[in-house]
């Protein structure tokens, strides 16, 4: 039987279900025909002119990018913009894209959960649970007590970067921390009520990192890069492993376009 784009879109949909995606986000079969053919399909964080010149001169069929695109609707699709040239190069090419952004962040197997299983946490829950049981961001406990600086250390070799950022007192102790992979600032309050005395964010605001302080919370920051693109990995080993006769890749091209000097 012929692997399609629907296919591929039911097997995400269950993996990463729409219903956990925050109420502003775009997720889903977002260009493409549900009844086209799939042969190659590559995952990345973010479609750009980079990502989008690999899967088309690999001759992809689908993108299964985590940010979504388009994000916001657009009232004319031209080549007058960058976001209308990507979409027509993608069209022309005839490339599906299928994001599941933020439903990937909180499913079973998703973003934060590798991240907090990543760090070695137990008894791992969601920061705000939803009646099933599942919800936004993750929070567990540490097997025993040990430094920010020895936290930060750990997250580092997960996530294989050189670098990040800590707000805190590198030698305090933490015990229970909670996760939220890309900018999810708005989970700080979540964390400090389930008991965090630590917070493993991708990036945030200054002015949360005053409130973090102010709540005696502290929190790493390796990056929003860092805190997804490892997950799109996973996610092509995941897909691999459903469709084992497709040619399944994770982008060679995308790089982060933040660098430390």
């Amino acid at each position: 039987m012929t692997t399609t784009v629907g296919h591929v879109a039911e097997f995400l949909e269950a993996f990463a279900p729409s219903h956990l995606a925050e109420d502003w986000d775009n997720v889903g079969l977002l260009v493409g025909d549900r009844s086209a053919p799939v042969r190659r399909v590559m995952t990345c964080l973010t479609i750009t002119s980079t990502t989008a010149a690999e899967a088309i001169q690999a001759k992809a069929d689908l993108i299964v990018s985590h940010h979504p695109f388009p994000f916001k609707a657009v009232r004319q699709l031209t080549g007058d913009t960058a976001v209308g040239r990507l979409l027509l190069d993608l069209i022309a090419a005839k490339i599906a894209v299928y994001s599941p952004h933020t439903a990937f962040d909180s499913a079973e197997r998703g973003i934060n959960q590798r991240i907090a299983e990543g760090v070695e946490l137990n008894e791992i829950k969601p920061l705000t649970p939803n009646p099933l049981g599942q919800g936004v961001g993750r929070f567990g406990k540490l097997s025993s007590g040990i430094t920010l600086a020895e936290l930060a250390k750990r997250l580092k070799k997960f996530l294989n970067v050189e670098a990040l950022q800590v707000v805190g007192d590198i030698d305090g102790q933490v015990s229970v921390v909670g996760i939220g992979c890309g900018a999810a600032g708005e989970l700080l309050s979540a964390a400090s009520d389930c008991g965090c005395d630590c917070m493993i964010l991708g990036e945030t605001r200054f002015h949360t990192c005053l409130e973090a302080e102010a709540l005696g919370v502290s929190l790493i920051l390796p990056g929003h890069f860092a805190s997804e693109r490892f997950a799109q990995d996973c996610l092509a080993e995941e897909l691999s492993r459903q469709f084992a006769g497709l040619e399944i890749w994770a982008s060679g091209a995308e790089r982060d376009p933040i660098s430390t000097v």
